[in-house]
């Protein structure tokens, strides 16, 4: 989110907080799954207690050091890094992440024993610009996206010591979910079992939910505070499915599964598919065709080549109904982040004025 346009929602939201809360709790600006502003509020307690688990789970007892690449104000490296380090006395390594590839380029360099957490799309831009190797570093975390399992044989090259995780949750959560070590499954979705303290099951439509003994205690939306009770059941804004083991499979969030002319169209799916073919970096907004139906735009970046962009348009013909394909293919010099990492949707929204690599031309 941007900071400058949050200012004003954080200044309300911080007074509408019960004063009983001011001491050993903390909160987090989240955009949760309507893109709506919110603050959510954690526990010192709970979330301490997670810290501890997360480093039993993620066995990160042989890590000297934890080096951050994304803001602290994000929920995912706030628990997993600074509030892990300081829990068990390890060292902090700051930098400014992607924004400053030769920092955190000279901090993995120097790094001993290190746990690096990143988010999937910023893959791309850290092969390219901060290649490697980095024997240093031994645990490599991802989350708050897809993960990026077609580009595991590159991470290795790049952390070639280093146990590689992809791990789920969310923002309510405090964040975590579920682990699953990157060897353990093919599927990117596969987000693995849930860790110890956290129940998931399915709900309504196949949403997501869980219930957390180091969930949110609650949050401020515009319409003021409201308490999460204890043991409730909460949605994650995504949808999933139970496999066998006790493993979850990701269908995508609620905005991302829609019907296109009676046809399933799942863009996490989609986006797997072109991967699979295309090295940069890709993702899809949303739109409605020239009769109103819903659709979707898929943004490359940098611009594919002639002879790419026929093999993306292959793979997708081949896997995928006529359907399920994007109404456009467009590209950017690179894809807009946010703070954390995520791709910016409203960027690749603002930017749709530019001339398509391909057009469906339903």
């Amino acid at each position: 989110m941007d900071a400058a346009s949050d200012e004003p929602f954080l200044a309300s939201a911080a007074a509408k907080i019960p004063p009983v809360l001011g001491r050993d709790h903390f909160a987090l600006l989240t955009s949760g799954s309507t893109g709506e502003p919110k603050l959510v509020v954690g526990c010192r307690r709970r979330a301490e207690a997670l810290a501890r688990t997360l480093h039993d789970v993620q066995r990160s007892e042989p890590v000297e050091e934890a080096v951050v690449a994304l803001p602290l104000s994000y929920s995912y490296a706030f628990v997993n890094q600074w509030l892990w380090a300081r829990v068990h006395g390890r060292r902090l390594v700051e930098t400014r992440g992607l924004a400053d590839p030769s920092q955190l380029a000279r901090a993995l360099g120097g790094s001993r024993a290190a746990m690096l957490c990143l988010v999937g799309a910023q893959v791309p831009m850290l092969l390219a610009h901060v290649p490697g190797p980095h024997p240093g570093v031994i645990r490599l975390h991802f989350a708050g996206g897809r993960f990026p399992q077609e580009s595991l044989p590159r991470l290795r090259e790049a952390f070639p010591n280093a146990a590689v995780f992809n791990n789920y949750g969310c923002a309510e959560a405090m964040p975590r979910l579920t682990l699953r070590r990157a060897e353990e499954a093919d599927l990117a979705a596969d987000v693995g079992t849930p860790i110890p303290g956290v129940e998931l099951r399915t709900g309504s439509g196949g949403a997501l939910e869980f219930r957390s003994s180091y969930g949110a205690i609650g949050y401020v939306d515009p319409a003021g505070f409201h308490d999460i009770a204890p043991g409730a059941w909460l949605v994650t804004g995504d949808l999933g499915e139970r496999q066998e083991h006790g493993r979850w499979v990701l269908q995508g969030r609620a905005s991302e599964v829609f019907k296109r002319y009676g046809e399933k169209v799942a863009l996490p799916q989609l986006l797997a598919t072109v991967s699979a073919a295309w090295s940069g970096q890709a993702a899809f907004y949303r739109e409605r065709d020239r009769s109103g139906e819903d659709g979707h735009v898929l943004v490359l970046a940098p611009a594919p080549g002639p002879e790419e962009l026929r093999l993306v348009l292959r793979v997708l013909r081949a896997r995928h109904a006529r359907a399920q394909w994007p109404l456009r293919i467009e590209a950017l010099g690179t894809l807009p982040l946010l703070a954390n990492g995520k791709v910016d949707v409203g960027g690749l929204v603002a930017a749709r004025a530019r001339p398509p690599l391909w057009d469906q031309r339903l």
